[in-house]
C-alpha cells in the first residue's frame, strides 16, 4: 500500500528548523549561559549580546547573523565545554594563558605534546601561540600533520612548524611550457662588460644589449 500511495503523496519538504532561542551577553572569559550550563563563544565576542538556540542535542551561538560556535548539548547542570579554538586569538595577545588555561586542556594529542615539550623552555609559551596562530589561516588538519613531523624531527620551533605546513599547501609545480623560440647565436660569457658599466667617464661604451634569440 505505501508504494501505490507513494505516487500520490506531496514531495517532502525541507526539514523543519525548529530550535528555542534567546539573547545573552558573552562573559569576560569567553562563555554564553545556557540553562545552567556555560559553552564557550569565540573571544572577539566577549562583553557583547548574541543569541543561541537549543537543539535537542546541540547548542548554538548565533552572532552577526551567523553561527559562530556549535557545541554537543550537556545534559548535566552546572557543566562547562570549551571549544580551545575560540581562545586562539587571546593566546596571541597573552601567551601565558596556555600554561593553565583550562580550554587548552582538550587540545588534540600532537599540540599536547608539542606543549609539553615546548613548556619546558622560558619563551615556550610565546611559540606555542604562533604555532596555534597558524590555524585560522592554514586549517586544524595541516597543522595537526605538520606538527607531527616536527616532533619526530626533534626541532622543535615555531617556524618548523611554518615551513612544513608551508610544504603541505604548497600546489603542484607549475608545467614545462613548450615553445617555437630557438637560439640561434650562443650567448657569451664576456665578464669584460662589467667593466665597461663601471666606467662611465668612456665615451666608446656600447651599452646596446646583443639578442640571442
Amino acid at each position: 500500500m505505501l508504494e501505490q500511495e507513494q505516487a500520490l503523496m506531496m514531495p517532502m519538504p525541507a526539514p523543519f528548523d525548529g530550535y528555542v532561542t534567546d539573547q545573552v551577553k558573552v562573559s569576560s572569559t569567553c562563555l554564553v549561559t545556557v540553562q545552567c550550563n556555560r559553552y564557550s563563544a569565540p573571544c572577539e565576542w566577549a562583553g557583547k549580546q548574541v543569541n543561541y538556540r537549543i537543539y535537542p542535542a546541540q547548542i548554538c551561538v548565533v552572532a552577526g547573523g551567523s553561527i559562530v560556535a556549535t557545541h554537543e548539548r550537556l545534559t548535566e547542570r552546572c557543566k562547562v565545554r570549551y571549544d580551545w579554538q575560540h581562545y586562539i586569538s587571546l593566546v596571541e595577545r597573552k601567551p601565558g594563558a596556555l600554561r593553565n588555561g583550562a580550554p587548552f586542556a582538550d587540545m588534540p594529542t600532537p599540540l599536547l605534546q608539542l606543549r609539553k615539550g615546548l613548556m619546558r623552555d622560558t619563551g615556550g609559551d610565546k611559540i606555542m601561540a604562533q604555532v596555534l596562530a597558524v590555524i585560522p589561516r592554514a586549517g586544524l588538519a595541516a597543522v595537526l600533520v605538520a606538527v607531527e613531523l616536527v616532533l619526530e624531527s626533534g626541532v622543535i620551533s615555531a617556524e618548523n612548524v611554518i615551513n612544513v605546513v608551508a610544504r603541505l599547501k604548497e600546489g603542484p609545480a607549475p608545467a614545462c611550457v613548450e615553445t617555437s623560440l630557438q637560439l640561434k647565436e650562443a650567448p657569451l660569457a664576456d665578464t669584460r662588460r662589467y667593466d665597461t658599466l663601471r666606467d662611465t667617464d668612456d665615451a666608446d661604451i656600447n651599452m646596446t644589449e646583443v639578442s640571442h634569440a
